[in-house]
């Protein structure tokens, strides 16, 4: 009993230490038991965030649970479009799947939570404009604001073209806002033509 106690203990200060959250293979990989993972599960000292995903129970709440968790299962991918748009604080609409950029001709995720959208992108603009954000202990990869709008003006027919829009104006008026910038990336995307009429409008 007291070793399976320690145990416990040792795979608590475990999951401490890489930030509260693992995956079941991570888990094993440092040392600790499945029998152990399942234990602190059933007695409630896990939680499960989804299949294969656990998190120490007593942690306050994720501040952006679903990006966190889309990072931590899906480490490569990259948030983009409305998920992107959000987390800059730059559009009104909330987004009820995580958008996720993945390069061409890669597999789709398999995910039971949270619901993902999955958007295609080459690789000269897959690779541009990432930026890394550490959440709980995460690393997640975001599109930075200019590339997300041009994004948003690439995507329009599959998001809206409200969307783009209303994110572009929302960008414009904020004071580090950079329309240099803005029109590389749209040129990058191919939709110059397409936003630049937009941006003196608004500009």
């Amino acid at each position: 009993m007291a070793q399976r106690i320690k145990a416990n203990d040792k795979a608590e200060r475990i999951f401490r230490k890489y930030g509260g959250m693992l995956r079941t293979s991570q888990a094993m990989s440092l040392g600790i038991h499945p029998r152990t993972l399942y234990k602190l599960y059933r007695t409630n000292r896990l939680i499960q965030i989804s299949r294969g995903l656990y998190r120490l129970a007593d942690l306050p709440e994720f501040a952006n649970l679903d990006l966190v968790t889309t990072a931590t299962k899906i480490p490569d991918a990259i948030i983009c479009l409305i998920s992107a748009l959000a987390f800059h604080e730059i559009t009104t609409e909330v987004p009820h799947e995580v958008y996720l950029a993945l390069p061409r001709g890669s597999d789709k995720p398999r995910l039971d939570y949270p619901p993902l959208r999955v958007f295609r992108f080459s690789d000269a603009t897959i690779s541009a404009g990432v930026e890394t954000h550490t959440m709980d202990g995460v690393k997640v990869h975001i599109f930075e604001p200019e590339k997300t709008v041009a994004d948003c003006f690439k995507f329009r027919h599959k998001i809206g073209l409200d969307v783009a829009i209303e994110a572009l104006k929302l960008y414009l008026a904020r004071k580090d806002s950079q329309p240099s910038k803005l029109l590389h990336y749209a040129r990058l995307c191919r939709v110059e033509r397409v936003m630049r009429p937009y941006i003196e409008a608004l500009g």
